[in-house]
């Protein structure tokens, strides 16, 4: 396995650490303030406009998409650093468009997406002039398991109808969201994975209704959480994205690379998270001594240290597969590495709060927020459970004698 880095994405990483250091880092208050004193708590701050002008403007825009016929061209193995870069941030991934759900929307378009849906949708989404969500999540059935479904979608002449309810629906609240992409039933009768299918919806097509904003762990997100009803919402059958009864197929070529970036962007908030623990436990005294000088404090350090360089190397590795020898040939590694992210950066997030005492769990920092993100993400894009259940399947199919 080869590691290293093209010279045109170690370059990309320079620049984009630079990048991260003179303006993204700095305007995390700003971005905070700004929010605070809007009369929206979803209108995008001033801040982030400007932040956003000047990646498009050096060239550090939609790194995420592999397709050279609409993002960077990069590798998955390339981007991974960019997006670790990104993740030290709460708000890095959206400076550089490369933030969910639009990530995986974009990725959606550019493989399945028809020249008219691409023009439509895509290319706004790829110039930030309009963002997007993704509603597959019910909140009457464990939405775990993709055949618990419920919403509806019946063909009804030269139209879709959808009716159904679904919930934390990410950035269905920010005022840019034009288009749902939503994932629903069309052949209750089919085979189990030929069932679903996904369409194009657009935000303002009548008969959709957010009831409410949810919150995480009492954190309203910017983009928001919705919980959404869709009743008798008509679209045309053009606005079907793929084939009837490809949803799953779709939602699983969607996974891939983006369960990659999530991993990433983990590595990105555990080291964040580390290097607070070590500057504050370098300038704080207790007991006559820093408490950078007390071997607990010292072992925390050390096994942040040591959990983050193993997570590292075990993305690296599912992206190199990814690249080199397929999606599929890299189910196993993908499926830990969702697990591990975010269960290393939880706990690297949890000693880093744990150091900082009161201000750990305070908003006088980013680490209360990022506990919330790092606990709620081991639930979103499947939960841990579903991932280890199937790392567990793969590993016993070795052993096919034993099972006869």
């Amino acid at each position: 396995m080869d590691f290293g880095l093209s010279p045109r994405a170690d370059e990309l990483r320079s620049r984009m650490a630079a990048f991260m250091e003179e303006y993204v880092l700095p305007a995390e208050h700003v971005y905070d303030r700004q929010l605070a004193e809007a009369d929206n708590p979803h209108e995008l701050p001033p801040v982030m406009r400007e932040l956003k002008e000047k990646a498009r403007a050096e060239g550090l825009w939609n790194l995420f998409l592999a397709h050279g016929d609409w993002g960077a061209g990069l590798t998955n193995l390339e981007y991974a650093p960019l997006a670790e870069l990104a993740g030290r941030s709460i708000i890095g991934p959206e400076v550089f468009n490369c933030s969910a759900p639009d990530t995986g929307n974009m990725e959606l378009l550019a493989l399945f997406g028809t020249p008219e849906q691409q023009d439509r949708w895509l290319r706004p989404l790829l110039a930030a002039e309009i963002r997007s969500c993704f509603a597959m999540t019910e909140p009457e059935v464990a939405s775990s398991d993709a055949r618990n479904i419920r919403t509806r979608i019946t063909r009804d002449g030269d139209e879709y109808v959808v009716n159904g309810h679904k919930w934390y629906t990410s950035g269905i609240l920010d005022p840019d969201c034009r288009l749902i992409i939503l994932m629903g039933v069309t052949d209750p009768d089919a085979p189990t994975y030929r069932q679903q299918s996904m369409l194009l919806i657009p935000r303002d097509t009548p008969g959709v209704t957010v009831l409410r904003d949810l919150p995480m762990f009492g954190y309203t997100d910017r983009c928001g959480h919705g919980d959404v009803l869709f009743e008798d919402v008509r679209v045309p059958v053009s606005t079907l994205l793929g084939g009837e009864g490809e949803g799953f197929a779709l939602a699983q070529g969607r996974l891939g690379p983006g369960r990659m970036h999530y991993a990433m962007r983990a590595v990105g908030f555990a080291e964040r998270a580390l290097e607070l623990m070590c500057r504050r436990t370098l300038t704080r005294t207790a007991f006559g001594g820093k408490l950078a000088e007390r071997g607990v404090v010292r072992e925390w350090i050390a096994r942040s240290r040591i959990e983050i360089e193993q997570l590292r190397l075990l993305v690296l590795k599912s992206a190199w597969l990814m690249d080199t020898s397929g999606n599929a040939a890299a189910r196993t590694e993908v499926a830990a590495i969702k697990v591990a992210a975010l269960e290393v950066a939880h706990r690297v997030v949890d000693r880093a709060v744990q150091a900082h005492g009161a201000a750990g769990v305070s908003d006088d920092t980013v680490l209360a927020r990022l506990y919330a993100i790092t606990r709620a993400l081991r639930i979103a894009d499947g939960p841990d459970e579903v991932h280890l259940r199937t790392v567990a399947r793969r590993e016993l199919a070795k052993y096919p004698e034993e099972s006869a």
